[in-house]
């Protein structure tokens, strides 16, 4: 894994990045380091759904839990899970 992206910035090991998003009306404010932010834009755009409606989705995925971790760190854990389903299905 070279940690680079496209444009040849490295885009691993940066510092958190704070976004808001509006989930179920409500703004709420999102910290991710930027790789996470990338692959959730990814997952997002592969089920056709804008940012703020997947974010939802694992918002009320992760509240459905018995002891629910904070929204940033299921964010992280859904994007794991959805990696290695992936790479899991790959022949």
């Amino acid at each position: 894994m070279s940690g680079e992206g496209k444009d040849g910035t490295t885009f691993v090991y940066r510092s958190p990045v704070k976004h808001s998003v509006t989930i179920a009306g409500h703004e709420t404010a999102i910290t991710l380091e930027p790789i996470f932010w990338t692959a959730l834009r990814v997952a997002a755009q592969a089920q056709s759904l804008p940012l703020n409606a997947l974010i939802a989705r694992i918002d009320v995925e992760r509240i459905a839990t018995a002891d629910p971790p904070n929204l940033a760190s299921a964010i992280r854990q859904w994007l794991m899970v959805a990696a290695q389903s992936a790479k899991s299905s790959q022949p």
